[in-house]
């Protein structure tokens, strides 16, 4: 949590992904998942999982997109259609439904990742993929970055 209570997600975890889809969500997220959390299908192969205030506020933005537009159709389909409510047993764990799985490749292991109002689960092949692919831009990708002041 952020000093003025916003939930902030940061770090990399890497938890197993069991036969019946359970997936160990690190204990410094759960605190902030605690009001409730939904995971959906996410960008670049992985899944977003999400503070359940955070998703529907995220929801009612997709919802006043114009449907005419083919791009806003297809964007709500991805992130809407594939949303699920997860709900935490007692060892910390959720279960990610089987079309999730799929769409993640998530067979045994699973990186879980921080990225401040945001959590991603990734397989761990693609995280390393990923990984191997933007560590060497890094300087590129900082340039291009602070020329939109960040």
């Amino acid at each position: 949590m952020g000093k003025s209570g916003e939930k902030m997600f940061i770090g990399q975890y890497e938890h197993a992904v069991d036969e019946k889809g359970r997936l160990a969500v690190p204990a410094k997220f759960r605190r902030a998942l605690k009001e409730g959390a939904v995971i959906t299908k996410g960008l670049d192969g992985c899944l977003f999982l999400f503070p359940e205030a955070k998703f529907k506020k995220m929801a009612e933005s997709i919802g006043q997109l114009p449907y005419t537009k083919s791009s806003a159709r297809l964007y709500a389909r991805l992130i809407l259609a594939g949303a699920s409510d997860v709900e935490f047993d007692k060892q910390g764990r959720v279960i990610v439904p089987g079309y999730l799985r799929d769409y993640a490749s998530l067979k045994t292991a699973a990186i879980v990742i921080g990225l401040y109002d945001r959590i991603e689960v990734w397989s761990k092949s693609k995280w390393q993929a990923l990984v191997e692919k933007i560590e060497p831009r890094a300087g590129e990708i900082s340039e291009e970055l602070s020329e939109l002041g960040v």
